[in-house]
């Protein structure tokens, strides 16, 4: 047994050597791939790994064969060069799923986007005058004409709009807010504390249901710098409710020459019941109600990047971008070239369901999601045999990212079950669908995990499918 044993098991000093293996040509190739230095690092580390088992007479001698010790450094490098940021399938029910990457780029926004990584651009050039230009003039004109305001600028994201907005216009000044405007947003990040950050101090008025327009005068003082209205995107307040329209909060702030701002939130263009959505305040309708100062999304119903783009009166935009904050906040040539390309779509209204992506996929029709769902029903529950019953059922999706919270669209899916004694828990599947090639991410509800269709276009459906063979046995 002791010399079968000694046959198998290598010592540290079986152990070749790193010079002599990077000049195999299996090393060699890997070299070419991967970099020389990377690739001598990662040997250097896998033979101290061999070495550590060796010592512990668990090394077995066919690991330490070329051919083994490159197929496993291979692996390793390739396990190594993944990338962190993943394609996934969401399946969630959540178009618009903050931690998935909210809107969808359509192609007319993707093409934009390699056309200026590659090359110089005229970012921050006027070509007509030849001296240094105002990187906002890419879409300025463009939103101005899509929402009616004399001026725009764009920064990182919306929570910024706010805090630059808030910075530049009531820095040690008051700024008045209904309390039952007071939001968190994603991430715990409050009104309230974006208030205290830009040097603001929250003046409250009424109460959390009920606020009225003589809440606001009243509570106007020497001190005020703007009357502001939050869009409460996160959640719905019903019953015994008023808030002050932005028409009335507009003339109230006129009269006293105090601007009104407006974090409007989703940030839509246009009229959504147009195509049987559920209705939603848009950008133009805010301006013309007498908005000076108007912040909204990039990303939410907008459907393009991240981004935070204020507009309104072209003197308090021209504040704004004044202020040294606002570099900290602008934008890249990346973020402007999507931002342009999906706002171009926006000038053919009646040919947006079909190109602008989160439109489409809020508009799908539930009787595709059906077919879609009985065609692959099937399919799932062979791969997970009979210890799950997979049905076609519908289910309710949802906007996302804080837009009409309390809207609920007609979706359909597939609906896991596990049987009682026969299988894990939904859990341990849950689990197992994120370790796949491309992460299979549904929701557990009512002892259920629901992979809602809604995400899932005919044309990700063949490469869904075809991974389902990959999954381990339940």
């Amino acid at each position: 047994m002791a010399a079968l044993s000694d046959t198998l098991t290598a010592r540290p000093t079986d152990i070749p050597s790193v010079d002599r293996l990077l000049r195999h040509p299996k090393f060699e190739s890997l070299a070419t791939r991967f970099g020389r230095e990377r690739v001598t690092a990662a040997l250097r580390t896998h033979l101290e790994s061999l070495r550590r088992a060796a010592l512990h007479h668990t090394l077995l001698r066919p690991a330490l064969e070329e051919q083994a010790l490159a197929a496993a450094l291979e692996a390793q490098l390739l396990a190594s060069a993944q990338s962190r940021l993943r394609p996934v399938f969401n399946l969630t029910g959540t178009v618009l799923h903050t931690n998935l990457g909210r809107a969808l780029l359509p192609d007319e926004a993707v093409r934009a986007v390699v056309a200026v990584l590659t090359t110089p651009v005229n970012l921050e050039f006027d070509l007509s005058s030849g001296v240094r230009g105002d990187r906002d003039s890419v879409i300025e004109s463009l939103v101005c004409e899509l929402t009616g305001a004399e001026a725009a600028t764009v920064v990182n994201n919306n929570a910024a709009a706010v805090l630059l907005m808030l910075t530049a216009l009531a820095n040690r000044r008051e700024v008045i807010v209904s309390r039952g405007e007071l939001v968190e947003i994603g991430g715990s990040f409050r009104i309230p504390d974006i208030m205290r950050q830009a040097g603001a101090r929250l003046v409250e008025v009424g109460t959390t249901n009920r606020t009225h327009l003589s809440d606001y005068a009243t509570a106007i003082g020497g001190r005020t710098a703007a009357l502001m209205k939050v869009h409460t995107s996160n959640y719905a307040i019903s019953g015994f409710t008023h808030s002050v329209p932005v028409a009335e909060l507009a003339e109230l702030a006129r009269g006293l020459n105090l601007p009104l701002a407006v974090d409007l939130g989703s940030g839509t263009l246009l009229d959504l019941t147009r195509w049987q959505l559920p209705a939603e305040t848009t950008v133009r309708e805010t301006v013309a109600a007498g908005a000076d100062v108007v912040a909204f999304s990039g990303d939410k119903l907008l459907g393009g990047p991240q981004a935070g783009v204020l507009v309104g009166k072209a003197a308090l935009i021209s504040r704004l971008k004044k202020s040294p904050l606002k570099r900290a906040l602008r934008v890249g040539k990346l973020t402007l070239a999507a931002l342009e390309g999906v706002l171009e779509l926006y000038r053919a209204p009646e040919l947006l369901a079909e190109r602008l992506t989160t439109l489409r996929l809020l508009t799908r029709d539930t009787t595709v999601m059906r077919a879609q769902a009985q065609r692959l029903r099937p399919l799932v529950q062979r791969a997970l045999g009979d210890a799950y019953e997979v049905t076609d059922a519908p289910v309710l999706s949802q906007i996302g990212s804080g837009a009409l919270p309390v809207s609920r669209l007609p979706s359909h899916g597939l609906r896991v079950r596990a049987i009682r004694g026969r299988s894990r828990s939904l859990g341990h599947l849950e689990a197992a669908l994120r370790a796949l090639p491309r992460p299979v991410i549904g929701r557990i509800a009512a002892k259920a995990l629901w992979l809602d269709l809604r995400c899932l276009e005919a044309a990700d459906e063949a490469e869904f499918a075809a991974q389902w063979d990959e999954l381990p046995p339940p």
